[in-house]
């Protein structure tokens, strides 16, 4: 376990500027307790990241070239270039789990007098997608191009944990605005935006939506009594919620597979919307995709 923790620790590290691409699960009082008192470590960011080009390669190649990772401003929003206002928090628990939380640096005041985080302003771009031949071939096709997308990231937890050795990741985040052309079947996606569900949805399965329990004062799950509560609470309904472990298992079904990669989607919910579907630069109309939920999605990864 202590190369999990460390390469746990190394990753979230590094890929921090990454995160946007990209609950929530609030940690529970016993899960807090552990964090509570610990002498962790905190490493505040402010970063751009140009990549001129990323190749995974087997016979032909899988190329992503002109990658621009940084602020909203990078992508056409309002932010500026620079991916910043960021706070990484890592602690060890008692047991030995590695809890790693990055947020922002930055606060607000409500209406009410209280002080919450300002989510963490993103913004990606991308010349080119495209698949390329190997040494004897010629031929290459662009799949996707001119990608540009920007939104917030409102919260991502890492927690390893050492009972399970498994790497939960728990990300909060929208997208503002994300345009693409997919040039290979020359449609273009224009204006696509991705939210949470909002409150009209029953994320926790017992029947009621976010808004029916609000009423009570505890919703989903969440004390809205409290300012950690409603934080919690709204970025689950506001944002974009992805909920997955990460570890090393079996494969899936009849597989005999072993020591494979294993992807357990514990969750997904969303919003989705395209504001206009262009074929050959005229548009066909738009499309949304209210109350997306995907749940109990098991992947498992190896070569062949």
């Amino acid at each position: 376990m202590k190369g999990l923790k460390k390469i746990a620790l190394v990753t979230a590290v590094a890929a921090a500027p990454f995160a946007a691409n990209a609950e929530l699960k609030a940690l529970n009082d016993s899960a807090m307790g552990n964090v509570t008192g610990q002498a962790g470590v905190t490493i505040e960011l402010e970063t751009k990241v140009s990549i001129g080009q990323f190749k995974y390669t087997d016979e032909g190649s899988f190329a992503v070239n002109d990658i621009v990772l940084g602020g909203s401003g990078v992508a056409g929003g309002t932010g500026t270039e620079l991916l910043d206002q960021i706070k990484i928090d890592i602690d060890v628990a008692d047991d030995g789990d590695a809890i790693i939380h990055v947020g922002s640096l930055q606060t607000t005041t409500l209406p009410n007098g209280d002080v919450a985080p300002v989510p963490i302003d993103w913004g990606m771009t991308a010349g080119s997608v495209e698949l390329l031949a190997g040494a004897t071939g010629t031929d290459s096709t662009t799949l996707i191009s001119n990608l540009s997308m920007y939104g917030d990231l409102a919260a991502l937890d890492l927690n390893v944990d050492t009972a399970t050795d498994h790497l939960n990741v728990a990300v909060a985040f929208d997208i503002d605005d994300m345009d693409f052309d997919v040039d290979f079947l020359g449609v273009g996606i224009r204006d696509m935006v991705v939210t949470g569900a909002g409150e009209n949805f029953d994320y926790d399965g017992n029947g009621t939506t976010a808004a029916d329990e609000k009423a009570t004062g505890t919703s989903e799950g969440f004390d809205l009594t409290t300012l950690e509560g409603r934080l919690a609470y709204g970025k689950l309904t506001k944002y974009a919620n992805v909920d997955l472990d990460v570890y090393k298992g079996a494969g899936l079904g009849a597989s005999t597979a072993t020591d494979v990669l294993r992807i357990d989607v514990n969750n997904v919910y969303m919003d989705m919307s395209i504001g206009a579907i262009e074929i050959g630069g005229t548009s066909i109309g738009s499309v949304a995709m209210d109350n997306l939920a995907v749940t109990d999605t098991k992947l498992a990864v190896y070569g062949h």
